[in-house]
């Protein structure tokens, strides 16, 4: 057996367990509660160059999903990210949060290579800051916040409805 096979078979299982819990996929909670905000993050581009989350918290809505290449639930959100994208993108900024488990920012490239995502920054959180910082507690885990840096939404699995979230909490144009 491979090294990092066991850690891959329990996040699938915890991920499974998530994405058939219809309390769970409903958002609202679990994670970070309502009206918080997340604590200060570093996390880092897959240059390697340091990036502090406050770039982008606070000042507009903000999308975080916290991700894996190895995460089935996160491939099938994926589509539901890029229509959220289509109708939003203009107005909210998407953040992909790779996560330090059994992927590299070496791993990522390649995977984004085979299965790009232009409508989001895509960072590296090796270190496991943001995923604290936000109270992550497995992959497909979305976060939305609103222009001043709460929470208005989390989630988790594949069957988020994000453009729904963001069509309530952005006015009408």
């Amino acid at each position: 057996m491979r090294r990092g096979c066991v850690v891959r078979g329990t996040w699938y299982v915890v991920l499974s367990l998530v994405a058939l819990a219809p309390a769970r996929a409903a958002g609202q909670d679990i994670g970070l509660p309502l009206d918080a905000r997340p604590a200060p993050a570093t996390v880092e581009d897959l240059d390697g160059n340091a990036v502090d989350l406050a770039r982008w918290v606070g000042k507009g809505p903000v999308v975080v999903e916290f991700w894996a290449t190895w995460c089935p639930v996160c491939e099938a959100l994926f589509p539901k990210l890029e229509a959220a994208h289509g109708r939003f993108g203009d107005r909210v900024t998407f953040l992909v949060v790779a996560v330090g488990v059994n992927q590299s920012p070496r791993s990522i490239r390649r995977h984004l290579e085979r299965h790009p995502m232009p409508f989001a920054t895509i960072l590296w959180d090796g270190r496991g800051d943001a995923v604290r910082a936000f109270d992550a507690f497995t992959t497909s885990y979305v976060v939305v916040l609103d222009a001043s840096g709460k929470v208005v939404y989390t989630g988790a699995g594949a069957d988020q409805d994000i453009a729904a979230v963001l069509a309530a909490l952005l006015p009408a144009r």
